[in-house]
């Protein structure tokens, strides 16, 4: 069983990773042509929101018990793949 604080440090750390990935896309962006500017902007956007969205989780873990932390774990676990593919799939389409 993973200590709660090690989990909400390593969320932390991804979550920053995201952040610089969503800055390295938004570069990209900006130096797009201007009909792609505004798909790449869309989905920067919703990445932001998912993003916001994770830190959100991250907040809830922290306030949550000792005993319900680990349900919540499995919650957040879910959001967190969500948001890794968003990733991806965004890092793919800017290419």
């Amino acid at each position: 069983m993973e200590d709660k604080d090690v989990y909400i440090k390593k969320m932390h750390a991804r979550l920053d990773e995201w952040n610089a990935e969503i800055d390295k896309l938004r570069a990209k962006a900006d130096k797009a042509k201007a009909e792609s500017r505004i798909e790449y902007q869309n989905q920067i956007e919703s990445l932001r929101q998912s993003r916001d969205e994770a830190g959100k989780k991250i907040a809830e873990l922290r306030e949550a018990g000792e005993g319900a932390w680990e349900d919540l774990k499995s919650g957040v676990q879910g959001a967190w793949d969500a948001m890794e593919q968003a990733v991806k799939s965004a890092r793919t389409r800017f290419e």
